[in-house]
This record gives structure tokens, sequence and C-alpha cells, in this order.
């Protein structure tokens, strides 16, 4: 049996500790990239990295990055991380357990004095939810160089781009290439996260090993019409985006449902209207539009018929229309040998960690294009994600960090000293 442990304690009062910074009354957390609350957050988090016995710094995509030095400083780093950001009266666990997790992976390893050979490096990206700027998952994708200068330029309700809200945390983002990072750079990127669904609880799994992550696109959808008064344009004669914008968003229910057996999902989780009066028909309607899927052919007839249905739609009720993408991600696979060692870790661990696919994204889908990745899911209470009523037991989440932890120790040593921290085989590279 596994005897040491990560502190528990510590980690649970860091995650009650991180979630009164922007907790809403229902109790929830809303705690948007890049905002006053963003900055806290990640100030306190700052302190806890520089307790682990890490460095810290922002990049210019506004990642921040605990770096903990190995014995040798030229080889690849082994990455952790998350994000600390929330949707709307989130939850406190989504992306922040990957987050502290890692941290106390790190200070464990500090505490402990354990020696690794590969640099330790701990992440909270900026902006995975897309919440203030359409897109999500921007300084992830920014770090692998999948950003174009355009996405710099949008900008949130209030009007402000992104580019001036990076400048406001005292950053460059006009260097952001300097901050891109290469094939070779990084070992492996590792990554905890509840599981938003419902499998592990279901199966009383308190850990889960995952295999693939669905791939999101996000599309913005706007439909122009003419203004009019509520009371006196008649029927016949109104040209209403409103109308045009439910005919489509039920298109979407429809045309993600037709194969039953498919894991497509859509969803619209935004929509506004101009001017917004009770007693005006709209000039124009915008909304958003989440399309998943694991299989990327499907997922892409299932976009084209919903555009085509756009253009139907809006042709036959004479608006005129736009279709903006602001993500577009292939589903992406863990690596096996990552799966493989974690897999091997809960076995000794005495964990039955099912495999399983995520319909989330998560930062490592970018990662993903320069390295290795590993997905570790913690459960979650009913499957409830983006709610305040999102929980993990502190027990599940110390599981779900000590195998980040002996997984973390396997790849930060050289392949002949790859046991775990308990002189255990910990992978398949073991003999």
């Amino acid at each position: 049996m596994m005897t040491t442990q990560i502190n528990a304690k510590r980690l649970e009062q860091h995650i009650l500790e991180l979630a009164r910074i922007g907790e809403t009354p229902e109790q929830g957390v809303s705690r948007f990239a890049l905002t006053g609350e963003d900055r806290a957050a990640q100030d306190l988090v700052t302190t806890w990295m520089q307790a682990a016995g890490m460095t810290v710094r922002r990049d210019h995509f506004g990642n921040l990055i605990g770096h903990k030095q190995g014995k040798d400083p030229t080889a690849p780093v082994v990455m952790l991380g998350s994000h600390i950001d929330t949707v709307p009266n989130g939850g406190r666990y989504d992306g922040t357990i990957g987050v502290l997790g890692a941290i106390e992976v790190v200070q464990t390893i500090h505490e402990r004095g354990s020696e690794h050979d590969c640099s330790i490096e701990v992440v909270a990206f900026c902006d995975e939810e897309g919440t203030r700027f359409p897109g999500g998952l921007f300084g992830s994708r920014g770090m692998v160089g999948q950003l174009n200068w355009d996405e710099f330029h949008i900008t949130d309700a209030e009007g402000i781009t992104r580019l001036e809200a990076l400048r406001s945390f005292g950053l460059e983002p006009e260097r952001y290439r300097e901050s891109v990072r290469g094939p070779g750079e990084i070992k492996v990127y590792l990554e905890m996260h509840i599981e938003q669904g419902p499998a592990l609880e279901v199966g009383n799994h308190p850990v889960g090993i995952v295999k693939g992550i669905a791939g999101p696109l996000a599309l913005q959808v706007r439909i122009d019409g003419e203004a009019g008064h509520a009371g006196t344009v008649p029927m016949k004669m109104r040209k209403d985006p409103m109308v045009a914008a439910s005919e489509v968003i039920l298109s979407i229910e429809q045309l993600c449902s037709e194969d039953p057996d498919a894991a497509t999902v859509g969803t619209v989780g935004w929509i506004k209207a101009e001017p917004g009066g009770p007693n005006v028909i709209p000039q124009a309607v915008e909304f958003s539009v989440d399309i998943r899927d694991i299989d990327r052919d499907r997922r892409e007839r299932v976009v084209s018929q919903l555009k085509a249905h756009i253009a139907e739609t809006c042709e036959r009720r004479h608006l005129q229309y736009r279709v903006d993408e602001h993500l577009n991600l292939a589903p992406t696979l863990c690596a096996e040998h990552v799966t493989e060692t974690m897999a091997s870790i809960s076995k000794a661990m005495e964990l039955e960690a099912p495999l399983l696919v995520s319909g989330a994204a998560h930062d490592a889908m970018s990662l993903a294009d320069i390295t290795d990745i590993g997905m570790i899911f913690v459960r979650c209470r009913g499957g409830i994600s983006h709610n305040p009523l999102e929980w993990a037991s502190i027990e599940d989440i110390q599981l779900g960090t000590q195998l980040l932890l002996a997984t973390v120790l396997h790849y930060s040593r050289k392949q002949k000293e790859q046991t775990d921290q308990f002189g255990q085989c910990a992978g398949s590279s073991c003999s």
C-alpha cells in the first residue's frame, strides 16, 4: 500500500479560499479572465506557488507560470495545469483543482526534497472558459502558437479589447510570439479536472483516466432584421430576427439528436436582442452555438447542415445574417504511454480507474499540438458542473492528486529511475 500522501487539509483550504474571490450570492463563483477578480486570484495563487518552491511569472498571453528547477535545466519540462477563471455563477472546482492540485504536488515534492531531473512547471492558463471574450482556451492556444493577431482585438460586452485587458495586467501582448512554446520544450503535459459528468459516480469510482477529448466548435451567429413597434407592425410585414433565431436554435437540437448513439451535442449558451425592449421587434439577434463530438467528420456534417439551415431561414424571411467561427478544435487523444502509466500507478494505489472520454474541452487539447498529454478525472456529485451545486469530495480530490504526484515523479526522472515515490514500478517503461 502507498503510505505517503499529499496534504489534503491544505489543499481543501486553498480550494475554499480561492472560491471566496468572485463568490456570488448563490454560493457560486464569477471570476472572469483579466478582471480585478482574476488579478486577485492570480496574486493569491502566486503566493502558493512561491511557498511550493517555484519562481513565478506571467507570459504575454496572461498565463501564470510557476517553475521548479530540476537537476537538468536543459531537459524538457514536465508541465501541469488547468485554469482558475469561471463561467458566470460557476462552481468552485472546475479548473481550480487542476491548478491547486498541481501546486500541492510540487509542494509535496519540495517539502520531501524529492529529486527530479526535469524542471516542473505549473500553469494557470488565461481565459480557458471564453466567458468574457469569445473563443475559450486562449492562453493554452497562445502557448502552442494557435492564435493570430486578430484574436487580440476581440471585444467584451463593455467594448474592451483583449489587447487592452492584457495591457491592464502589465503585459505586452505585442510580444506574444516570444511566449510561444515549441515541440521538444515540454516532455509531457498533465491535467487533473473534475469529470463534469456522471460516469464516475454511476460506476462508484473516485478517479478516472481520460483517453480522449471531444472537439468543440464555437460559432457566433448574428441575424439582422428590421426594428418596429410591437403593436403596430402586422405579422405578415415583419422582418423579425428573433423568430428566425428560434427556428435555428430548434434545428440545433434536432440535428444533434438525429443519431441517438452518437456523441454529438449542441448548445446555445447565450442570446442577445437589439435594442432589447419588451415592446420592440428586434433589429438584430446574436447568439452562441457550441457543437462538440469525438468524431470530427460527424461534427463537421452537423455544422454544415446548420449553416445551410441558417441561410435558408434568413432567405425565406428576408433577413441578413453572419456566422463567425471563434473556436474549432479537433478531437484529441491522450498519449497511450501516459494512460498506461497512470493505469499502472492507479492499480498500485488499489484504485479501479476506468478509461473515459471527455465531452468538455480542456487546455490539454491545445498542448497536444506540441507534446504528449494525459488527464485525470475526479468524481463530482451528480455530474453537475458550471453550477453553484458543483461539488467534489476532498477525499476524491486527494486520490486524484496522489495519482498526479506519482505520475509527475515518473516523468520528471530519468528513464532508469522511473519508479514511483514508493519504489514501485510506475509505468510500462519499468521492467
